[in-house]
């Protein structure tokens, strides 16, 4: 596995890679899911950001009819990460919770119920903008919250996106998007990973949720996600 002073790829697969792909950043080596996460090996830990539960609830509760179900199919998505990295810390990068609104029983008894299941896998949540408004998860929920920037050397865990004077800041917060298409094709829009120098942005986690198109500065990597697939596009230079 190459590396670069703070950010490089690693040997690439052709084109698609299926479920995970290998990157080395800030000299750690780190693998982006298909599933909108990042795993850290070494120390076990797996970063999602923007996961939004309660969204659908704070929805119906104004008067919009969403269908049921996001919750239930968000954290089966989590199960599944945790037993495929083998984590022993889930953590959130912002906005766990979507809305005061949302916090119905029915989330709790589904979160409470799914937590039991992964009794020995720590969870932290660093705190996001719709945390602050929704209120902190219950404690009988068992997630640790901290606020940002929150260090795990050499990251840092954040929510809204920085970069840093020293150490590599993990972060959501504006849900990051790409158009892939042109003339020839139809367009598509994806969610994808922006990596930086100084900075990784992750994909939303929640399934409702919108795309922030994003400009990639110079020097930065995006990765989109294509359904189980993930794409590199080259380089912008």
């Amino acid at each position: 596995m190459s590396a670069l002073p703070l950010f490089a790829e690693a040997s690439l697969p052709p084109a698609f890679a299926e479920r995970l792909l290998p990157f080395v950043l800030n000299d750690e080596a780190v693998e982006l899911h298909a599933m909108r996460a990042l795993y850290w090996p070494r120390e076990r830990k797996l970063f999602v950001a923007d996961v939004h539960l309660g969204k659908a609830a704070a929805f119906r509760a104004g008067g919009i009819p969403l269908p049921r179900g996001a919750t239930a199919t968000d954290l089966g998505r989590l199960s599944t990460l945790i037993a495929s990295t083998g984590a022993a810390t889930l953590i959130v990068l912002g906005d766990f919770l979507h809305a005061a609104s949302g916090r119905v029983d029915a989330l709790d008894r589904a979160f409470r119920a799914w937590r039991a299941q992964h009794a020995g896998t720590e969870m932290i949540l660093v705190r996001g903008n719709h945390d602050t408004h929704a209120g902190d998860p219950p404690l009988s929920w068992g997630v640790d919250v901290v606020s940002e920037p929150h260090p795990w050397p050499p990251f840092l865990g954040c929510h809204h996106p920085a970069r840093p004077a020293s150490g590599y800041a993990l972060s959501g917060h504006i849900h990051p998007g790409v158009t892939i298409g042109g003339a020839a094709q139809p367009s598509v829009r994806l969610p994808c990973f922006v990596l930086g120098p100084r900075r990784a942005i992750l994909p939303a986690f929640g399934r409702l949720t919108g795309l922030c198109i994003v400009q990639p500065d110079a020097g930065d990597r995006v990765v989109a996600v294509a359904g189980t697939h993930l794409f590199a596009l080259p380089a912008r230079r």
